[in-house]
């Protein structure tokens, strides 16, 4: 998770959103770019892309839960990559 793999999704409504992680296949955490507040859970395939919002405590729950997953299957990089998007976004 360097810095040079960002990702970046327009939101009709909310503007750009920065990719926080991959919650599942097919799945992603998204927050808005600039204030951190909102946050979506987005789903995509072929065809289009849903838009769920979740609240700020369930999302930091989810980053949580996945930096738990990456630290248990030993992916170090993307581990150190999640802790410092964590640490920006929810401290």
């Amino acid at each position: 998770m360097d810095k040079n793999n960002e990702t970046y999704l327009n939101h009709p409504t909310f503007g750009l959103l920065f990719k926080v992680c991959p919650i599942e296949d097919n799945r992603e955490l998204y927050t808005t770019l600039y204030a951190q507040r909102l946050f979506f859970f987005v789903t995509h395939n072929r065809d289009n892309l849903s838009f769920e919002p979740i609240k700020r405590s369930d999302a930091r729950l989810v980053v949580e839960n996945r930096l738990r997953q990456l630290r248990r299957i030993g992916a170090d990089i993307d581990y150190k990559g999640l802790q410092v998007v964590y640490q920006r976004t929810f401290q």
